[in-house]
């Protein structure tokens, strides 16, 4: 009698195991909503607002771009300007007639123009344009991975710091970005060998110095440049990008850091939980993500051309084996590439590789020389 009820129990239990129905709960990332994604600074140049609509968490693409709408910038003035849309989302200011001013209030605009289940009507509160103080000093530390010992030598990466004091602008949250551009050298005799990559940065950086005794940030890490890369190999350019903002959008982006952290990685769709500066006026219960930003902003340039000790080749697994000079290679071009002629070598031979990376530096960049890579001074 024992043994039954066991099975009877045991019945139950594979019941539920053999259909399994997939469960959607009901939250807000599960439903399309507005993104808002876009930055107007005091510099000569294009804005850009991207409007795109967040999937449902079991779609493939998490985003889709927002297309037809009208995009306008007013400010405090009564002066408007409407944005330009260019596709896939993207609406821009024409920098030969718009350009931000510190100390203006600007307004974000966004209507659907009818049509649809999102005819709406959307605005973002009217956001102040901070002064923002120059970087003062950006500069790099070696840092020590590994010492090393009698068998292999010690290995290094590099830590990229910045400082900048507020002299009476009136700033006391700061905003940061980095473009990174490094240079490509492959170690074989191929056409494309020199090449320049380039990367931006994805990490939240942001400081608060309300609460320090000193308005002024000293040794603010920017970036670590580890060994496992090829970035320190020859020469390293970063280009440090710093924002003033207000308490509100230092608050945005304290959250959104913190949900990196606890992920390990920024997802593409924002958190509903995470309340921006944009509303929906004429659906008041409805939510928009993301978070309109207005900002004045300075810049400072560093290059790296020391050596690191330890770096690791990241081509040391490139060649795949060698053949005959004179045998046809099969694939030649498609999955199989030459990486060294050695047709007047004894014995000629040629040897192979089935990684495109190890023969063409195009792969991982450009062959066009970034216009300010002789200029190896700081900029501002």
């Amino acid at each position: 009698m024992k043994k039954f009820r066991l099975l009877i129990l045991f019945a139950f239990i594979l019941i539920p195991l053999g259909c399994v129905t997939q469960f959607m709960p009901e939250i807000e990332e599960n439903r399309e909503l507005l993104v808002v994604e876009g930055l107007v600074t005091d510099q000569p140049e294009t804005n850009t607002i991207r409007l795109t609509r967040s999937l449902p968490l079991d779609k493939k693409a998490n985003t889709k771009p927002v297309l037809g709408y009208t995009v306008r910038i007013l400010d405090d003035l009564g002066n408007s300007w409407t944005l330009k849309e260019t596709g896939n989302g993207y609406y821009i200011t024409d920098s030969l007639h718009f350009r931000g001013e510190i100390g203006r209030l600007y307004t974000l605009k966004i209507n659907s123009n009818g049509g649809g289940p999102y005819d709406h009507s959307y605005e973002s509160q009217p956001m102040e344009m901070k002064p923002v103080p120059t970087i003062d000093k950006l500069f790099f530390e070696r840092e020590l991975i590994d010492a090393g010992n009698e068998e292999r030598p010690p290995r290094e990466g590099c830590m990229i710091y910045l400082d900048a004091k507020e002299k009476g602008e009136g700033c006391s949250f700061f905003r940061w970005d980095y473009i990174e551009t490094w240079e490509i050298r492959l170690p074989y005799d191929v056409p494309n060998r020199i090449c320049w990559s380039t990367n931006k940065s994805t990490s939240i950086l942001i400081k608060n110095t309300t609460l320090l005794s000193e308005n002024s940030i000293s040794r603010y890490p920017v970036n670590f440049l580890s060994n496992e890369t090829d970035r320190l190999a020859y020469k390293y350019s970063i280009l440090v990008i710093q924002y003033s903002i207000n308490e509100q959008e230092f608050d945005y982006w304290d959250k959104m850091r913190k949900i990196a952290e606890q992920t390990g990685s920024l997802y593409d769709i924002i958190p509903a939980s995470i309340q921006g500066n944009i509303y929906c006026l004429d659906a008041p219960s409805e939510k928009v993500l993301g978070y309109f930003s207005v900002s004045a902003k300075t810049t400072r340039r560093l290059f790296i051309e020391d050596k690191f000790s330890g770096q690791v080749d990241i081509y040391r697994d490139c060649a795949n084996g060698s053949i005959p000079a004179g045998q046809p290679i099969t694939g030649l071009g498609k999955y199989v590439w030459v990486i060294l002629d050695g047709s007047f070598e004894t014995p000629p031979i040629k040897v192979i590789t089935y990684n495109k990376a190890c023969a063409d530096c195009t792969m991982r960049g450009t062959k066009i020389r970034p216009d300010f890579w002789n200029d190896d001074i700081d900029k501002q």
